[in-house]
């Protein structure tokens, strides 16, 4: 019989473009080293390669195909258009090559096509075929082995869990450019799990509350207090006595010249900046930084039961432009108090420190300039590239320095050269940043808890891009509720451009998609 595309230059290339496809499929295939992966049912398989280019992921379905129903029109078409039309005519006619060749890995395939192409069901025939590979989930799903890694288990069931509550809660999407049920089965399961978390931290929270309550009505009040000059009982009532110093000594000449732009915080109680509710500065900081949930977490769960804002000093360590500095000054910002950069490379233990007041450039310590700057007791001192500071005992190390304002006893009571006086500086925060942590002396890793602030990677592009464009918003004065997302082939573009890793990087290569928008607007 006559093959009626025997004519078709278009279709006369099919047996070739199938032949490279299908070598394409068989060695990604051979080249998956992942044997978690391996043992997953096709369908999940390819659920995975979400993070991968959307070629990509045809490719290695073309293959397949190729592979078991070869020289197929269909198949062409839809490597060519890449519609909805394309991939469910594709997929109809895989299903009748499964029924009469008894070939179960086609009704597989065609399922697979599906997942990949369908948008969101937003019509009765897209409905039909979304429930189609639901169905295919959820049995895919119960094929699971039980040894599957727990992070690759956990995206089976958002996927899963997702694809199905898709339908539910599509009312509620917000309109995203990306419009496919993948990417959208995915961010529906994402916050639902936010949801839960949430309501887990709210539920803890307010069991600590109670159990605050109940221990200071019943905590017995006793006449002897504790000494006059410890301070730190200020904190009772919400404020604290940073610094006490004698009329004599602010009388002084040398001593008026340093203490007159920090009069609001000597000699009166300063206020201590309250704790704000955790799971809306979770929600914030998730927004700005959806791939660093863990760090997140781990930096508020040192505020779960406490009035105040105080952490324990904390390091973040991770690669250059992964967002380390900006989130430690977003942390500040969220929490309510104030937020004081150090760049440790520049710094010295004297400037850190506090500088004699026989010196003509006397100045008090860095903290105490926090405080009084900041006009709270509990300010974040933000160290950025602390294992960047010069190693030169000239003005004593920055590292040497430090160590007394880490230890809760003597930063509760540090002299301050400048002042001569004693500090109470027991409630300042230190976030510290670096890249490595081999350089620094023992003693400062002792005294921080290091945590690793993780890279964004590629597939954290349409959760990060929202962030980015409103932070660019805010920067040019604009109000980012009136900057239209970026368009699908823009997402597609910047997907080409950034391959995760520095959030910098992709903030340029957004800056640059919105520069050109605005100049085909203003030739318009």
């Amino acid at each position: 019989m006559t093959n009626p595309y025997d004519d078709d230059d278009t279709l006369a290339t099919l047996a070739v473009s199938e032949q490279e496809a299908a070598s394409t499929g068989a060695a990604a295939d051979a080249a998956e080293t992942n044997q978690a992966v391996k043992a997953l049912p096709r369908i999940l398989r390819i659920a995975m390669l979400r993070g991968r280019a959307d070629s990509y992921v045809r490719e290695r379905l073309i293959g397949e195909i190729a592979e078991l129903c070869p020289n197929l029109p269909e198949t062409t078409i839809w490597a060519n258009a890449n519609t909805t039309d394309a991939a469910i005519n594709l997929a109809a006619e895989l299903d009748r090559a499964a029924a009469a060749n008894d070939c179960s890995e086609l009704r597989s395939i065609a399922d697979c096509v599906r997942m990949v192409s369908l948008p969101v069901p937003h019509s009765e025939a897209l409905i039909a075929e979304h429930r189609r590979v639901g169905k295919s989930l959820v049995m895919a799903a119960k094929a699971v082995p039980d040894e599957l890694d727990v992070d690759m288990a956990a995206d089976v069931e958002a996927l899963v869990w997702g694809w199905a509550a898709l339908l539910i809660a599509l009312p509620q999407l917000p309109l995203y450019a990306d419009t496919r049920a993948l990417t959208n089965a995915y961010r529906v399961a994402d916050k639902m799990a936010r949801q839960r978390i949430e309501q887990a931290i709210e539920a803890v929270r307010q069991e600590y509350e109670e159990r605050a309550q109940e221990e200071k009505a019943q905590k017995v009040v006793h006449e002897d207090r504790a000494p006059a000059d410890h301070k730190s009982d200020g904190a009772l009532d919400g404020s604290l006595v940073v610094c006490e110093l004698e009329d004599a000594s602010l009388k002084s000449p040398k001593l008026k010249e340093i203490v007159t732009p920090l009069k609001a915080a000597i000699n009166t109680a300063v206020p201590i900046a309250g704790a704000p509710p955790l799971h809306e500065a979770r929600r914030q900081l998730l927004f700005e930084f959806p791939y660093a949930q863990e760090v997140i977490d781990f930096c508020l769960t040192d505020l779960v039961g406490r009035t105040y804002v105080h952490l324990r000093p904390l390091l973040l360590v991770g690669s250059p432009g992964s967002g380390k500095s900006r989130f430690g000054r977003r942390l500040g910002e969220v929490l309510g108090v104030h937020v004081w950069r150090v760049d440790a490379a520049r710094s010295d233990g004297a400037a850190f420190g506090g500088t004699d007041k026989r010196w003509h450039s006397a100045e008090p310590c860095h903290p105490f300039l926090a405080i009084a700057r900041g006009r709270v007791a509990n300010p974040i001192v933000l160290l950025d590239e602390i294992e960047k500071a010069p190693t030169r005992s000239d003005y004593g190390r920055f590292w040497d320095a430090l160590l007394g304002f880490l230890e809760p006893e003597t930063a509760a009571r540090y002299p301050d050269p400048a002042l001569q006086t004693l500090l109470d500086l027991s409630m300042v925060s230190y976030i510290a940043t670096a890249n490595s942590i081999d350089q620094l002396p023992s003693p400062i890793r002792d005294r921080f808890r290091v945590i690793e602030f993780p890279k964004p990677r590629p597939a954290d592009l349409e959760a990060l891009l929202p962030a980015v464009i409103a932070n660019i918003a805010v920067e040019r004065g604009l109000d980012a509720r009136w900057v239209t997302p970026l368009t699908q082939d823009e997402v597609a573009a910047a997907r080409r451009f950034w391959h995760g890793g520095s959030v910098r990087k992709l903030r340029r290569v957004v800056e640059a998609m919105m520069n050109a928008r605005e100049k085909v607007e203003v030739r318009q």
